[in-house]
């Protein structure tokens, strides 16, 4: 069974920094592309970033504050957060889809498989 696990998540105050980290049990993680998405309460949720191998992407409202990277050795991808606004807080989520036809739908919330999320909270 898959899992992926979201950590990092908590309450920082505006303008802090947080990096999420989410653990996969996928057998050939670099196969796969691994994105991150976030659903605050009573929205849809929405694509932050993701990434396969060399290629990534991100939403226009977190360009130039955070970074999706990722540890092919770790099973590991990490979404580094700067410079948070209170727009940010919400449930993040990390995804994963083997799919190659996903590169060019980064930001489809119908990734093959998800966590469970972490919660990030900005205060101003």
């Amino acid at each position: 069974q898959v899992q992926l696990v979201e950590s990092g998540g908590g309450l920082v105050q505006a303008g802090d920094s947080l990096r999420l980290s989410c653990t996969a049990s996928l057998r050939t993680f670099s196969a796969y592309t691994m994105g991150w998405f976030r659903q605050a309460p009573g929205k849809e949720r929405e694509f932050v970033a993701a990434m396969l191998g060399g290629l990534s992407n991100c939403a226009d409202s977190v360009k130039g504050r955070f970074t999706i990277s990722r540890d092919n050795a770790k099973n590991t991808v990490y979404l580094q957060m700067n410079s948070l606004k209170p727009e940010d807080p919400a449930v993040y989520y990390c995804a994963a889809d083997r799919s190659l036809s996903r590169i060019t739908r980064w930001g489809a919330p119908d990734y093959e498989f998800w966590g469970r999320g972490t919660h990030v909270t900005v205060y101003s």
